[in-house]
């Protein structure tokens, strides 16, 4: 059945279960995005804390309970680029007017900075882009990218995708059926979409690494969005945060305790993690320069 069509699909009882990225639902209500993915939310280490140790998942089942559903974190992508675009982007200025294919919350953000956001499934995602019916398109990361081919329609390559630190991906069950499940088979269920959460983020780290190096050899022009279009994007998407909590109570109830765990998880992380990391990404760059 249609990708976008699933969790009605489960809340009507239709079908039973569906694997799914909650984000695709925020128009029925945006608080299915702190299920999915966050603009500038956490990474997928906090994403996961969050959910499983952090109170996330607790949040959300009374959410989802009202959609006569249960829902389960069952893989996750990690970080995301930020897509193809067939022109160069230098300035928020060239955002104004731009048609870009991308899913969930983001596209909200960026319609605050003039974009005009396209909800396209995955297969429509190529002739759009090679017809210009679309400027840009973000999808997934290297691995994912480079089979869907849009390297041959939209020559620069951005990244990061901020609206994606982490796309947590989502097992839905029908609430009845969950409930009527023997607690042993809820146990090997819940066993197996925390399984899947590390094979697949294991496998995105081994396969988008190679993925890239093929598409950077084989002439994809490689961008960081330019620090001032991040930090625009930045401010939007947190003054849309605090205007949606403002006049959703669902999306308020979700959103004042993820930001809290948010701030602390950064803190924590200023520390330790992101000091290893961005010092031993540092040697390692200049150690390559020198080989040169």
């Amino acid at each position: 059945m249609p990708g976008l069509a699933v969790a009605d699909a489960v809340q009507g009882g239709t079908v039973e279960c569906a694997h799914t990225a909650s984000y695709y639902f925020v128009g029925k209500d945006p608080t299915f995005a702190f299920d999915g993915a966050v603009p500038f939310g956490m990474n997928m280490r906090q994403t996961s804390a969050w959910l499983n140790a952090g109170g996330g998942r607790e949040l959300l089942k009374d959410f989802f309970a009202s959609y006569n559903m249960v829902s389960l974190p069952a893989g996750n992508t990690g970080a995301q680029m930020g897509g193809w675009f067939r022109k160069e982007i230098r300035t928020v200025q060239d955002l104004n007017g731009l048609k870009m294919r991308i899913g969930g919350f983001a596209g909200n953000v960026l319609q605050k900075l003039g974009v005009v956001p396209q909800q396209i499934a995955g297969g429509d995602i190529y002739p759009s882009l090679e017809k210009g019916t679309i400027d840009a398109a973000e999808w997934v990361g290297p691995y994912d990218d480079e089979k869907l081919g849009f390297q041959r329609v939209a020559p620069f390559y951005y990244y990061p995708g901020w609206w994606e630190g982490a796309l947590n991906l989502s097992f839905y069950v029908g609430k009845a059926k969950w409930e009527k499940l023997p607690q042993q088979y809820k146990d090997a269920l819940e066993s197996a979409c925390r399984d899947s959460t590390i094979e697949t983020m294991a496998k995105y780290d081994v396969q988008n690494p190679q993925a890239l190096r093929r598409l950077v050899a084989a002439g994809t022009q490689l961008r960081p969005f330019p620090r001032e279009v991040m930090q625009a994007c930045y401010k939007a998407a947190f003054e849309l945060y605090d205007e949606t909590a403002a006049k959703n109570e669902n999306s308020r109830k979700v959103y004042e305790p993820w930001k809290a765990f948010r701030d602390s998880q950064f803190q924590w992380f200023r520390v330790a993690e992101s000091t290893f990391d961005n010092f031993v990404y540092f040697m390692h760059a200049q150690e390559q320069q020198q080989r040169r």
